[in-house]
């Protein structure tokens, strides 16, 4: 069995959406979930989220909604988006988390609506998780290094957004990413034809001022 690292943050839907779809994956693959700051991310290279451009928020969201009626996946976004998902991502890894407590979180979050970053949402996490004492958790400055030191490893290993696979060095950007990252996974020579160098090296045409 191999074991895939998978980035994520309990912010981006998408990662929800693929995560739905774990169970399709070859008995070969051991997904390793890592729970990462998107907004960490977004600051190491200079990028703005999808829900700071109003109308590719407008789009992502309708995209969400769409795609999981699609795949026949419960979803219900909460209230407000984007939300502060430090205290899911935190209470996550003091429960451990395995994929089984980040898909509790994720079922709560995107499946029933909850707002996670709320007194509420944070009982109602703690609750699935079967953590005591939440407030203080969120709090513990272990907890918090392993959130900090997951998000360092991530840009590290070239992760730029959420959810990123990354197996072997390369990394699968993307909630659709998931059959390139299989094809890969079935045939590691994928990007070794001249066309896939090419324009794996190619230099920038026009580089804009920012």
């Amino acid at each position: 069995m191999t074991e895939i690292k998978w980035y994520f943050d309990f912010i981006s839907p998408f990662a929800y959406l693929q995560m739905a779809q774990f169970s399709k994956l070859p008995n070969s693959i051991k997904i390793k979930p890592i729970p990462v700051v998107f907004g960490g991310l977004l600051a190491s290279w200079g990028q703005l989220g999808p829900a700071e451009i109003p109308p590719k928020r407008q789009f992502v969201y309708r995209f969400f909604q769409w795609n999981a009626d699609r795949l026949g996946v419960p979803f219900k976004m909460p209230a407000r988006h984007p939300f502060n998902p430090l205290s899911s991502l935190r209470l996550c890894i003091a429960s451990g988390g395995k994929t089984e407590q980040v898909r509790a979180v994720y079922d709560l979050i995107y499946g029933q609506g909850i707002q996670p970053d709320t007194p509420e949402g944070l009982q109602k996490m703690a609750q699935v998780l079967e953590v005591a004492n939440p407030e203080l958790i969120i709090k513990n400055s272990e907890i918090k290094e392993i959130l900090r030191s997951n998000t360092e490893n991530a840009v590290k290993d070239g992760v730029f957004g959420v959810p990123s696979f990354v197996v072997n060095g390369e990394v699968f950007w993307g909630g659709d990413s998931t059959d390139m990252m299989l094809d890969f996974f079935n045939n590691p020579n994928l990007f070794q034809t001249p066309e896939m160098k090419r324009i794996s090296e190619m230099p920038m045409g026009v580089i804009r001022n920012k």
